[in-house]
């Protein structure tokens, strides 16, 4: 389809996809790539820069240059009433529509709808997307499930809407300029105020986003000037678009009061984006031994340096009249779980909840409606009132204490690379046939999880890291493991497909995602994120 002599999209159109790719709409995303793409290209070369000097020995350090941001007393500007309260916050993709309705009505204070991590970027999946969060926010969403006979209907009152567009690192394929890829960050961002930011204003809301995997302020400067660049197109008043931002990269943990202050007229909060946080660790410090961890699930928010980046984050926010908003629970409680698979998943949240609750957190992530109300209930009963913007942890981080990685001795063990193995795997055949989210092993996997899994094989293989049994990590090794959890993997979802006769999942190929999984973490260069390759397969 083309619109003008310059945009294309390549997608397929169906019904009602020109409610949200019309020629205005286009237009307007149009002409924020115009302005903005060549700084956003400009910017990611400076990543590429960094790492590279990283390689050779350069440190991550706060910034001597913004000294005088850190040191001086200024406070972001003012938060709508209905961001006061963010104690639970439920994630999850703006599709299928079922999903995005009980999400609304999942009695979480806010919802983020994700264009990123839980989301594969079909172009189905995103007109699908934005026209269901157009639809919620005009109150004209519904759905029946043909096989259970349940319908979904929303709530007079609903969660808050928060947005979360594609990273400046993710191109749209499906819409190119003058046969230049569009950003995804622009397509998903500005579609979503095109189309839906007055009506969210009328009624008693606003246009809100998490801002993802940004690594430098300049970004944050760059995203700041967009959003101005869109309200005054819109003819809305500077500062009516509301940003929370993601500090999930270890780059970012040294810069977070030069991102409030790059972005203080549109800017909440930070978010502890935890998963994407420990992988960026890695990623970044993935040709030093120092990176090498212990098994995943060992390295939790009590580790020193997880504790610390938390705290930093919470005590900078508070200082600038921002929330400092927890991180991901990622336990699935369900009925179909054994009875001591749930209650350990909730003894884990319990536990973590309650160091979010000590630690100043303003609020956290849930991945599933049935932890809602347990985790409200921990926040509800300590709070004083709708946050704790008040509250400090008064300690002094320092950059060693930022980068204190845990001990490893018999700390890695073949539970722990089978555990990688299956999620890359489980999670890869997924993606690839446009589900971003899916269960594996009881807790709720997206783009971030598998990411920890795949750099951590990666690093043990790069060093040939030693066992607990004192086996080393090598090639032959994770094919005798991938041969036996794909075994596992196959048997589980025929008895499942046996017991249901259900057939939707008929064309995964998980013998394809191994392949796919095993070539990314044996290659000799690492793959800055995993979502890069993978999305030219869809």
């Amino acid at each position: 389809m083309v619109m003008s002599k310059s945009i294309k999209i390549s997608g397929k159109i169906l019904a009602r996809y020109n409610e949200i790719i019309s020629d205005n709409a286009l237009q307007f995303v149009q002409e924020i790539h115009e302005k903005f793409n060549s700084k956003r290209l400009e910017l990611l070369n400076e990543r590429s820069k960094r790492q590279k000097d990283i390689d050779i020995g350069g440190k991550l350090d706060f910034l001597s240059e913004t000294k005088k941001i850190r040191d001086s007393e200024w406070k972001i500007k003012s938060i709508p009433k209905d961001l006061l309260k963010r104690q639970v916050e439920i994630t999850g993709p703006p599709v299928p529509k079922k999903m995005l309705i009980s999400a609304l009505n999942s009695g979480a204070d806010c919802y983020m709808t994700d264009f990123e991590d839980s989301l594969t970027p079909t172009f189905d999946n995103l007109m699908q997307g934005q026209l269901n969060i157009k639809d919620a926010i005009n109150k004209k969403i519904d759905f029946a499930d043909q096989k259970s006979g349940r319908e979904y209907k929303l709530n007079e009152k609903t969660s808050v809407l928060i947005i979360r567009p594609r990273g400046l690192h993710l191109d749209e394929k499906n819409a190119t300029i003058n046969d230049k890829r569009i950003s995804g960050t622009f397509f998903d961002l500005g579609l979503s105020l095109f189309h839906n930011a007055k009506k969210l204003i009328e009624n008693g809301s606003g246009p809100y986003f998490y801002l993802p995997k940004l690594e430098h302020y300049l970004e944050c400067r760059l995203l700041n000037d967009v959003i101005s660049f869109c309200e005054k197109k819109l003819g809305l008043e500077i500062g009516t678009v509301k940003v929370t931002v993601l500090v999930e990269t270890i780059n970012a943990v040294f810069q977070m009061n030069e991102f409030l202050w790059e972005l203080k007229d549109h800017i909440v909060g930070l978010n502890a984006g935890r998963w994407d946080y420990l992988f960026s660790y890695q990623k970044v410090y993935r040709n030093t031994k120092k990176v090498i961890l212990p098994d995943r699930s060992k390295v939790n928010m009590f580790v020193p340096f997880m504790e610390n980046y938390n705290k930093l984050l919470v005590d900078t926010c508070h200082k600038r009249g921002a929330f400092g908003m927890g991180g991901m629970s990622a336990q699935v409680i369900a009925k179909a779980n054994p009875k001591e698979i749930n209650e350990k998943a909730l003894a884990g949240v319990k536990k973590d909840k309650e160091r979010e609750l000590k630690q100043g957190n303003d609020g956290a992530w849930v991945a599933h409606p049935s932890l809602v109300q347990p985790v409200k209930n921990i926040f509800e009963k300590n709070f004083q009132g709708p946050n704790q913007l008040n509250k400090f942890n008064n300690k002094k981080i320092s950059r060693r204490d930022l980068l204190d990685e845990p001990k490893i001795d018999n700390a890695i063990t073949e539970q722990g690379v089978r555990e990688n193995l299956n999620e890359g795997i489980e999670y890869m055949a997924f993606w690839i046939i446009g589900t971003g989210c899916c269960v594996v092993n009881y807790l709720m996997a997206d783009a971030a999880t598998c990411e920890v899994s795949r750099a951590q094989l990666w690093i043990w293989l790069k060093y040939k890291v030693k066992l607990d049994d004192g086996r080393t990590v090598d090639e032959k090794l994770i094919d005798k493991l991938i041969k036996e959890e794909l075994d596992k993997i196959n048997k589980r979802f025929k008895s499942w497909k046996e017991k249901t006769g259900d057939k939707s999942l008929d064309h995964v190929s998980f013998e394809n995602a191994a392949k796919t999984f095993k070539d990314m973490i044996t290659k000799d260069n690492f793959d800055e994120f995993l979502t890069l390759p993978l999305y030219e397969k869809v």
